[in-house]
Formats: C-alpha cells, sequence, structure tokens
C-alpha cells in the first residue's frame, strides 16, 4: 500500500472522529444526537462489504491460479472485513440502545447481518479443519464464493421485504431522504472512505507477516532435512 494512501486514511480518520463528535447534527425525532453513531456504524459495514467482495475476488484468482499469495489475500481481507462486521455490530448495538431502547430487538437486519458474520465465521472454521494446503486454499475459496451470495441477501435483500426499524429497510426512510442536514455527508463519505483504506493497509500488513511466517517454517524445513 502506497504510503500516501496510509497518510490520506490517517487524516480521513482524524478528522472524521473529530467532526462526528464535535460538529453539528440535525435534531431529528428519537435519534437526537444518537445519529452520530452514522458516522462510526454505517461506514465499517461499508468498510465489511468491500473487504469481501476483494477476498471473493482473489479466492477467483485463486481457483484460476493456485498461487499461495491469492490464496493469502483472500482470508486476510476475509479476516479483518470479519472485525469490520463484528464492530459494525457492535456499535449497531449501541446506537439502538438509545434509539430503540435496548441493544437487541430482533429486527430483520440485525438477525440477517448476525447470520452473515456466523456464515463467515464457518469459513475460518473450515480453514482450520483441513491440514492439506492446496486442498485447504480450493475449498474455502468455493465456500468464500458461497458466504458472499449469502450475506448479499441476508443484509441487503430481505430486510427491505419485511417490516424493519432500520432506515432504508421496510419502508422506513434511508437517511438521504430525511435527512436535510447535507454538512453530514462531509463526515459520512470520508469515514467509508478513510475505514477502507484502514482496512486494506491492515490486509497488507498481515498478508506481509503470513508470507514471512511461510518463508521461516520453509527454511526451518529444509535446515530438518
Amino acid at each position: 500500500m502506497k504510503n500516501w494512501l496510509k497518510i490520506v486514511a490517517v487524516v480521513l480518520l482524524f478528522y472524521v472522529h473529530i467532526g462526528g463528535m464535535l460538529f453539528d447534527v440535525p435534531r431529528l425525532n428519537i435519534l437526537n444526537e444518537t445519529i452520530r453513531a452514522l458516522y462510526f456504524h454505517v461506514p465499517r459495514w461499508f468498510g465489511m462489504v468491500l473487504l469481501f467482495l476483494l477476498s471473493v475476488y482473489y479466492s477467483v484468482r485463486y481457483l484460476r491460479n493456485p498461487v499461495p499469495e491469492n490464496d493469502y489475500k483472500a482470508v486476510e481481507y476475509a479476516n479483518v472485513g470479519l472485525v469490520f462486521g463484528i464492530l459494525g455490530m457492535l456499535t449497531g448495538m449501541l446506537w439502538a440502545n438509545y434509539a430503540w431502547g435496548s441493544p437487541w430487538h430482533g429486527d430483520p437486519k440485525q438477525n440477517g447481518a448476525a447470520i452473515a458474520l456466523l456464515v463467515y465465521m464457518a469459513y475460518f472454521v473450515l480453514r482450520g479443519s483441513i491440514e492439506n494446503e492446496e486442498q485447504k486454499g480450493r475449498l474455502s475459496a468455493v465456500y468464500n464464493i458461497f458466504a458472499f451470495a449469502a450475506m448479499v441477501p441476508l443484509i441487503f435483500i430481505i430486510p427491505r421485504m419485511t417490516s424493519s426499524m432500520h432506515p432504508g429497510s421496510g419502508g422506513n426512510p434511508a437517511f438521504n431522504m430525511y435527512d436535510l442536514d447535507s454538512k453530514m455527508r462531509l463526515i459520512f463519505y470520508p469515514a467509508v472512505v478513510g475505514w477502507f483504506l484502514i482496512g486494506i493497509w491492515i490486509v497488507a500488513l498481515r498478508v506481509r507477516i503470513r508470507v514471512v511466517e511461510e518463508k521461516i517454517i520453509e527454511i526451518e524445513n529444509e535446515k530438518t532435512y
């Protein structure tokens, strides 16, 4: 990852955290000051989806060209994406506690997101249960494609078909339909970009660590023989 992208990511998140806490927000019914959670909850979900999409991309590349680097990137994008998803879930529960009265309401989008995260957790259970590296890479790549295909309806389609308290679901308007303060977008969009860049940065570091670990194992095996 280029150094200037790292600087951009850090600057954006400093700006988002300062602006998210201090800048004015619209006084909407029920939400009031809790709408500031929008800057921290939703961008993490956007980042999760983008990271999972990149994970699928490298899984497809691995199936076409089974080199270890493609597998490393697929699993690390999924790793970081899962962390983003868990953070998105926790920040959403915190927001729901103040906006809806309790952290968990069994809302369709909450349930769908929880199931999607469990599906991705099973991806890592699958990888941990297979010893052969090539077999592990191929099976997990196929499962990764399935996991992403399952996540899309669970988060984006099914909640829109049922009654939901989430904005943009079940007939409820999305934020951009009833939020008249366009200044919020000046923080929200940089937050999405900033968290996505941070995710890519973490993935790059984890892939480099994994490559180094594999080289160390190879050197140790050569010494053994």
